[in-house]
């Protein structure tokens, strides 16, 4: 697998831009393998992950101003402009398609209202779920997410209701934890 390259956009000068250049490396040596192989789970497409990659470090790099450790962390930063640029890159994707399908049809191409957030919901839940305990997972999917009684899922699992009651209680506990660490906002 290759790790996507960070370019320089700018021609710096002057010791804050230094520092600003030194940072952004810094930041993509800890967390851009990290953001590269969340992309390609998103995208299903490496070029479009390394695409993406470069996209967050560049607008890491024109906004840097606006970081502030005190909200969050500067992974948590970095995860929140990853969540968009994919965001961004599978609308330009679809945006591709449906032009391409207009110019061969003749015709124009149905959209679904709100496709593009459901996919990207879908994907960071998955994402964010497969980062929970398999016990954990379990009993969020089958009991919150599937709508199955408790009874039912513990006697099909073999605990008590009361284990499974406080499997699903810190399964969203670590859900949200999960969700919160990769920049979705509630």
């Amino acid at each position: 697998m290759s790790r996507p390259r960070l370019r320089a956009v700018r021609a710096h000068s002057g010791e804050q831009d230094l520092r600003l250049e030194d940072g952004i490396r810094a930041a993509y040596d800890a967390h851009g393998a990290e953001l590269y192989r969340f992309a390609v789970r998103q995208l299903r497409d490496e070029g479009a992950a390394q695409d993406v990659v470069q996209e967050v470090f560049v607008r890491a790099w024109r906004n840097a101003d606006t970081f502030d450790p005190a909200v969050a962390s500067l992974r948590v930063w970095l995860f929140a402009i990853a969540r968009h640029a994919v965001i961004d890159q599978v609308r330009r994707t679809r945006a591709r398609v449906t032009l391409v399908s207009e110019d061969h049809l003749g015709q124009a191409g149905e959209s679904t209202p709100g496709f593009d957030e459901a996919v990207m919901t879908g994907w960071l839940l998955e994402e964010a779920l497969r980062r929970l305990t398999p016990e954990h997972r379990g009993a969020v999917v089958h009991t919150y997410l599937r709508g199955r009684s408790y009874a039912e899922v513990a006697a099909e699992q073999g605990v008590p209701v009361g284990t499974l009651r406080s499997r699903v209680f810190y399964g969203l506990k670590a859900l949200r934890l999960a969700l919160d660490e990769m920049g979705v906002e509630p």
